[in-house]
């Protein structure tokens, strides 16, 4: 297992890239825990799979360095970084069996056999393949052979890190559920660092102690499950967390209160915003509630989804999301308040704090 320093790492898919927008990859400063289990998400395009081929050595930074324990790996192959991968689809070798695919990795470290058998043994109960021990990969489906991908990245006891890249993809649901349980299960016992590339948020929130939310090829917040969720540091967190996302409207900052329109909203504190820039307020749906006291709200459609409402509505001209219990009334002139210590400030998209 392996502490990493990400140190100042920039990429560049051009040699010619000079200012700031040329580079997929925008400058990477931070340190990932020795055990730690991480999430990358974020949409196609981020940045999140090309960080994790920078981490893996499959991919040289155009700028900055990688450290594992302080030792410095940026020249270093995958192989020397002793790193484990998994990839988005199954890569198995089709004429060995399954048990000799999982056993491969040890072997070829000269690995004694008696431990290859009970590493192997106890992978395959893992995956469920048990069964298929000795059958050949080349018959198998797909969600089968990306277990076996699954399990090879999993077999070894003496890697620095284990790198998945999107996994699950061909995977039915179901199994999607019970890998996800298994690899945080087997986290916490084996104590590997271990990196997750998704943009599927809840693969990450329910795998990751920590989830690293990457946009536009930077990482714009670092944090728990429930710090995305409650404190979201840019407002793509915000509306990419969260089913609904959270709402975001422009307004005017006036000491400890913000202006949407003829609607004053009282704030926790003055927030620290400048005198030019974008201002946006921040409330999560959740946080919003649905009455008939407060200021005015125009209802457009509610959608019962089971367990809760989802109440689409018109606010001072701007969308409105609010989520409200199955059996709540929505009233026909409906008002509604904001729980003022969720309610976020947003200059130029990123948090600003508070002045008291």
């Amino acid at each position: 297992m392996a502490r990493i320093n990400l140190q100042h790492i920039r990429h560049a898919y051009s040699a010619k890239a000079q200012a700031a927008g040329d580079y997929a990859l925008k400058e990477v400063h931070h340190e990932w825990a020795d055990g730690g289990a991480y999430a990358l998400l974020g949409p196609s395009g981020c940045g999140k799979t090309t960080l994790l081929n920078i981490i893996s050595g499959l991919l040289h930074p155009s700028d900055g360095r990688i450290e594992f324990d302080g030792v410095d790996v940026t020249e270093l192959s995958t192989e020397h970084r002793n790193i484990a991968q998994v990839f988005q689809f199954p890569v198995v070798y089709d004429t060995m069996t399954v048990f000799d695919n999982l056993a491969f990795p040890l072997r070829n470290r000269h690995v004694p056999e008696a431990e290859v058998q009970r590493r192997v043994a106890e992978i395959l109960e893992m995956i469920d393949l048990g069964g298929m021990a000795k059958r050949r990969a080349q018959g198998l489906t797909a969600d089968q052979k990306q277990k076996i991908s699954l399990g090879r990245g999993l077999v070894r006891s003496d890697v620095n890190a284990i790198l998945f890249d999107e996994p699950l993809t061909v995977i039915d649901p179901h199994m999607k559920w019970v890998l996800r349980s298994q690899l945080k299960r087997l986290h916490r016992q084996s104590g590997f660092t271990m990196v997750y590339v998704t943009h599927d948020q809840t693969e990450a929130l329910t795998f990751a102690d920590k989830v690293v939310v990457m946009y536009d090829g930077q990482i714009v917040q670092i944090g728990t499950p429930a710090e995305l969720f409650e404190k979201p540091s840019h407002t793509f967190v915000g509306y990419f967390i969260g089913s609904p996302g959270m709402n975001v409207m422009p307004v005017a900052v006036e000491g400890s209160s913000a202006r949407i329109g003829d609607q004053i909203i009282p704030l926790a504190g003055a927030p620290k915003v400048g005198a030019s820039g974008k201002i946006e307020l921040g409330i999560r749906p959740e946080f919003i509630r649905l009455g008939r006291e407060g200021m005015p709200v125009q209802v457009n459609k509610v959608e019962d989804i089971g367990r809760q409402k989802i109440v689409r509505a018109t606010f001072c001209g701007q969308p409105l999301s609010i989520v409200v219990p199955e059996d709540d009334e929505v009233p026909t002139e409906a008002r509604i308040t904001f729980e003022q210590k969720a309610i976020g400030i947003y200059a130029d998209s990123w948090r600003v704090g508070t002045e008291g």
